[in-house]
């Protein structure tokens, strides 16, 4: 491992790290997307639905995050496959279109920044049009674990003293919700985004696979049927190492969301 040499892939009968490069990078590329897809939108409905708690706005978005999260990702993929492909057309499937992805260089591998390294619209627009459908269906489970959080946690903070001291001065309720209340209900929601990252690397090989997206879940899942050790080794480390450091960058974000923390204290 520490030589670089991680055996040979009997699935792309190539050495594992000439293959893993790219295949991380549509992974992280898909991950991502996903992941920016769960933090807003979570966020922004926990908050909407923890401000207007027991009203029907709340009721909606507590239907909503209960649906997602016990909604099986394989399942609602296959909905979004049929609906969006099959029926309206509106997104493809793979990870874009050969012409254009050839006619641009990968530094990165990452399909949407080489686009934008090249300047090229085309190349941005087939990449962000490939992958708007998986990204929405993977960060769909975990939009709605965050937004279940985020909605209890700004729940609990609206009825603490400071909120009543804050309202109590003048500040206006948008405010007070913005720059206190929210804040402080961030900071255990921020732990369930790191662990939603695991739920999005679980995820994405399903949503590999339905989506034809040649990341690392669907190289892990042939290389399991084709009973291949070396692939799988490098899929259980490689996602093992993003995991530990997305929990990394959790506990740094608790320092500059909870000022009572100090890192290295």
């Amino acid at each position: 491992m520490f030589r670089g040499d991680l055996g040979f892939s009997g699935v792309s009968a190539a050495p594992v790290m000439d293959v893993l490069p790219k295949r991380l990078a549509a992974t992280l590329e898909l991950s991502v997307a996903a992941a920016i897809v769960a933090v807003s939108m979570g966020i922004a409905l926990g908050t909407f639905a923890g401000a207007r708690r027991n009203r029907l706005p709340d009721h909606l978005t507590r239907i909503f995050a209960i649906s997602g999260a016990a909604t099986p990702i394989f399942w609602f993929a296959i909905v979004m496959l049929i609906i969006f492909w099959v029926y309206l057309g509106w997104f493809p499937v793979g990870r874009s279109d050969a012409t254009i992805f050839a006619s641009i260089a990968h530094p990165t591998g990452v399909y949407t920044l080489d686009a934008i390294l090249a300047g090229s619209w085309t190349a941005f627009r087939d990449a962000v049009w490939h992958l708007t459908l998986p990204a929405l269906t993977l960060g769909y489970g975990a939009t709605a674990i965050i937004t279940r959080m985020m909605r209890s946690s700004l729940a609990e903070e609206l009825n603490e003293d400071y909120v009543d001291a804050a309202r109590a001065k003048g500040l206006p309720e948008r405010l007070v919700l913005r720059r206190h209340a929210r804040r402080n209900a961030l900071i255990p929601t921020v732990t369930v985004i790191g662990l939603g990252f695991g739920f999005l690397l679980q995820g994405s090989v399903v949503v590999e696979i339905i989506f034809i997206w040649p990341g690392l879940g669907r190289w892990m899942a042939d290389a399991v049927l084709r009973g291949d050790q070396a692939t799988i080794m490098a899929y259980v480390l490689f996602t093992s190492i993003l995991f530990l450091i997305v929990n990394l960058i959790v506990d740094v974000l608790y320092a500059y969301l909870d000022r009572r923390v100090v890192l290295g204290g």
